[in-house]
């Protein structure tokens, strides 16, 4: 088996003890950590995958907090640092009665924006190891010269790639500049794991085959298109599969994205392919898994302490 690394921020997620339409309705909230990175390299450990955390945690409160979460669910945390310059990131969220979310992110700047390409100059990949990235970071600052630097490190070494743009508009001033970035980065990934609701912004085509297309032109070859309840479908060089969605009553669908992303590379690493290489009976069998990991996440309140182990992702049972 491979080893699944993550780059990026993690966070402390603020979810709301009370169901609310929108952020300044909300009273009262439990802590609960997050950051996307973080919720990706926390499920393929939980699902027995060998995962790291690369990122910059502030020295405080939060920063142990969340250095202790990792480190409980079983994350190697060798690459994940500390630094006085900001403190530890803030999410703030609203629960809408179907689940839907309201984010308020308190990071201008925060720890995770400080890690540096020194942070991350001894680690070496195989070719049998996983690295997956989201916009999240990719501002300029330290940490996107450091995302990249090991992306191309990761290339060279022929290391499997995954971006999962997790598209947060309310986190950049300019709208030109993150789409051209995201498109920019898109070059570096053997998979893109995109969701529905982002097709229109990234691509600037409001119909998703249309979409799909104009991404496949950038030099996409594997492509993961998630639709909430209606599933996820992919589209691997010339191979296309769709898979239906799990019906639930969602209580929180914070982390289902990420831990979708971290089902995804756990399966990668369980069958032991190059995306190119997949089967459709393969792919189906990754999405399936990916989609009860999802909906299983989407049950319960917050993202890493919902986050299921392989046991309990096996033993889901779907009406």
């Amino acid at each position: 088996m491979g080893r699944v690394f993550t780059i990026g921020e993690a966070l402390i997620d603020f979810i709301p003890l009370e169901i609310k339409d929108s952020l300044k309705e909300v009273g009262s909230f439990a802590k609960m950590p997050g950051g996307a990175p973080a919720n990706v390299a926390v499920t393929a450990s939980k699902l027995g995958s060998k995962s790291y955390f690369i990122g910059m945690l502030g020295e405080d409160s939060f920063g142990n907090f969340l250095l202790d979460t990792l480190n409980k669910y079983g994350v190697d945390t060798a690459y994940t640092y500390k630094t006085s310059k900001a403190k530890t990131a803030l999410a703030f969220v609203s629960l809408g009665k179907d689940g839907s979310r309201d984010f308020s992110f308190y990071r201008d700047p925060s720890a995770d924006l400080f890690l540096s390409v020194e942070n991350v100059k001894n680690i070496e990949f195989r070719s049998d190891d996983y690295i997956s990235f989201c916009s999240v970071d990719l501002v300029p600052y330290p940490v996107k010269d450091a995302t990249e630097y090991l992306l191309k490190k990761a290339k060279s070494s022929n290391a499997t790639i995954l971006f999962d743009p997790n598209i947060r508009k309310n986190l950049w001033n300019d709208m030109n500049l993150y789409r051209e970035t995201v498109l920019y980065f898109m070059k570096y990934a053997d998979i893109l794991k995109i969701s529905d609701d982002e097709i229109e912004f990234i691509t600037g085509k409001s119909d998703i085959d249309a979409g799909i297309e104009f991404l496949k032109s950038m030099g996409v070859k594997n492509i993961i298109l998630t639709l909430g309840k209606n599933g996820a479908s992919a589209y691997f060089g010339s191979k296309y599969l769709h898979t239906d969605g799990i019906s639930i009553v969602p209580i929180d669908t914070t982390g289902a994205g990420d831990s979708f992303v971290g089902a995804v590379l756990h399966m990668l690493d369980i069958i032991g392919k190059k995306p190119d290489d997949l089967s459709k009976s393969e792919l189906d069998e990754i999405l399936n898994f990916a989609n009860k990991v999802g909906a299983l996440v989407s049950t319960k309140k917050g993202a890493i302490d919902s986050l299921p182990t392989k046991e309990e992702t096996l033993n889901f049972i779907i009406d």
